[in-house]
């Protein structure tokens, strides 16, 4: 552990930096922003089981969206019209997303590349409109509302600065269990299907199974988020679970980096705060040029592509990294 320790000395220092700026960024930095960071925390956990899929595993998905809203829909339901306790409405959501998940991934996995996108396409589509048509459960286009908060014990988390709390402690650890996973032997796997496919299964990796098992991880990572942003806002609706939300999502991964775990946190805080502060800002002048932010994400997606296409979160890492190198062979300066 202490070997571990020395040599990854630098991303323990990071993460307690974090840690501490997360705790001091709502109160003391940024407070009337406070919802924004919030949409940041869940849409790193939507973002980080992108990344997993993608980025170390090599499969394509554009229906990211089908599992948030899922989640989303099946806490507020059974929170609401069958009076749970949110937090057994949330576990339960998360692990009938899972299941869900499994039964449909080995089937779809059975595709690659262009077929494969296609396939989760459909998928979330489909899923998008259950929402909207499933109006006895759902609420149809108007939405679900009357989502109750969560609480433990007395302690009701009824504001939006314990609600902060509560959303960054998942999406921590969410990060944190992404992060083990990837520096696992199961991660190497990972890897391995990424370069190989062929070669990963001749040296007797199961790559069905590890595709299927990655691809539930982050649905139930989508799922929690969207229970949480259910009981966050107490209202949703089938619009924020379209495939404009997928589409976000990548640009999100993308931008942050597809083989990064933290560049999904930077990924995700740099696209939201776009989407959420400047282009609203944008629209109170010109309205018509706020919406077009289905361009803007595929302008992101095309520059970042061409220009970074290890993504901004790791080209500032990799100089980072070769800038201290260059130090360490420069030696101490006397």
């Amino acid at each position: 552990m202490l070997a571990t320790f020395k040599r990854h000395w630098w991303s323990y220092l990071a993460m307690a930096a974090f840690l501490l700026f997360l705790i001091l960024l709502p109160t003391q930095l940024l407070g009337e922003k406070t919802s924004i960071l919030i949409l940041i925390g869940l849409y790193s956990m939507v973002t980080v089981g992108l990344c997993l899929l993608m980025g170390y595993t090599g499969q394509v998905s554009l229906g990211q969206a089908a599992f948030f809203g899922t989640g989303a829909y099946l806490s507020a339901i059974l929170s609401t019209r069958y009076d749970l306790d949110p937090w057994l409405a949330m576990l339960m959501a998360a692990v009938a997303t899972g299941v869900f998940a499994y039964i449909i991934g080995y089937p779809i996995f059975r595709l690659r590349g262009n077929y494969l996108a296609m396939a989760t396409l459909g998928l979330g589509i489909i899923v998008w409109i259950l929402f909207k048509e499933l109006s006895q459960y759902t609420g149809g286009p108007d939405g679900l509302g009357g989502i109750p908060n969560f609480s433990i014990g007395g302690f009701a988390f009824d504001n939006k600065l314990k609600r902060y709390f509560l959303i960054w402690s998942f999406a921590v650890c969410a990060l944190l269990i992404a992060q083990n996973v990837v520096r696992s032997r199961t991660g190497r796997a990972l890897k391995a299907i990424h370069g190989s496919e062929a070669a990963a299964m001749s040296v007797g990796i199961n790559i069905a199974q590890l595709k299927v098992k990655i691809f539930v991880l982050g649905a139930v990572y989508a799922s929690l988020a969207g229970s949480l942003y259910a009981h966050h806002l107490h209202h949703i609706s089938p619009n924020s679970f379209d495939f404009m939300a997928s589409v976000m999502v990548i640009t999100m991964a993308a931008a942050g980096g597809l083989a990064s775990i933290w560049g999904a946190v930077f990924g995700a805080a740099t696209i939201t705060y776009i989407s959420q502060d400047a282009l609203v800002e944008l629209g109170k002048s010109q309205p018509k040029l706020a919406e077009l932010d289905v361009v803007l994400y595929g302008l992101i997606l095309m520059l970042v592509m061409i220009f970074l296409p290890k993504g901004l979160f790791v080209s500032l890492r990799d100089a980072f990294d070769s800038w201290r190198q260059r130090r360490a062979r420069k030696g101490p300066v006397t």
